[in-house]
């Protein structure tokens, strides 16, 4: 079964969105899935394990807004109006419904999709993703005030600067999209009501040397009803939501652990209990 890669932009938003179709023209079962990489990466940030994903489905990689393909307009970096965004993107390139995958930032823009276009999403996961501003530990606060125009130069002798560099259509937009990304993460919010009210049933992954401090990561599963009593012997108690929390895994190491695609992929595909029957079709 060959696998191709379609390339391009479609808009979204007033923003010309950069992204990549992988995975096999027949894909077999799998429903499609829609892959958000982290705060200022790329599509490439899955590049080690990109090749699994595509393993019987066909996987939709994005630029975020700003980021690598998709450049900078007059508008800032929110993830509530990207998660409108993702929804267009998806209904523009052909698609119904989706799986959904995304990483730290993406994550938060996978979150805000899920919460407004329901019925684009067939299953969510979210990997390295708060809440809530407030789940960083303290000192990852401080750092982000850090994140200023100034702070532009350091950034540059990044990889993170070398991947945007090798793919952005207007390089000189760099200090200000550092700046914008900068006021994006340092705004307030608080999702915990969203989160209680989500309807795709949804996967939380995270390390165990994570960013977010472990008590914010328990808030999440519980908001989601996970978290709050046993499951019983025959597990007919179970959560509908799932939490996975991988070994040995920092924040910085998430996007390209195998063990991120191993649990994803166990999820998406339906295994163990507490499958959903009212799911309905499963993409395309």
């Amino acid at each position: 079964m060959m696998n191709q890669i379609q390339q391009g932009h479609v808009e979204a938003g007033g923003v010309r969105y950069g992204y990549e179709i992988h995975g096999p023209q027949d894909p077999g079962t799998g429903a499609p899935l829609l892959l958000l990489h982290g705060g200022f990466g790329t599509i490439e940030m899955f590049g080690p394990v990109l090749g699994r994903l595509t393993t019987g489905r066909r996987v939709i990689a994005v630029d975020l807004y700003g980021h690598g393909r998709t450049a900078l307009t007059n508008r800032p970096i929110d993830a509530v109006a990207m998660g409108d965004d993702m929804a267009a993107v998806v209904r523009a390139l052909g698609f119904e419904r989706v799986d959904v995958l995304g990483f730290s930032f993406g994550g938060m823009v996978a979150f805000r999709l899920a919460v407004q276009h329901p019925d684009v999403v067939n299953r969510l996961v979210l990997a390295s993703a708060p809440y809530a501003n407030t789940g960083f530990y303290a000192d990852i606060r401080e750092q982000q005030k850090a994140v200023t125009r100034d702070s532009a130069a350091s950034f540059m002798q990044t990889p993170m600067y070398a991947a945007y560099k090798a793919v952005a259509p207007r390089v000189e937009d760099f200090p200000e999209f550092v700046a914008r990304m900068g006021e994006a993460i340092r705004r307030p919010y608080d999702w915990s009501e969203d989160a209680k009210a989500l309807k795709p049933t949804t996967l939380l992954v995270y390390g165990d040397s994570d960013m977010f401090e472990p008590e914010h990561i328990v808030r999440f599963y519980q908001l989601l009803g996970g978290g709050l009593r046993d499951a019983g012997w025959d597990g007919a108690g179970m959560a509908r939501h799932r939490l996975a929390i991988l070994p040995g895994v920092t924040h910085y190491e998430m996007s390209d652990a195998p063990g991120l695609v191993d649990t994803a992929l166990a999820f998406l595909d339906g295994e163990g209990k507490g499958a959903d029957p009212d799911l309905g079709p499963r993409g395309p």
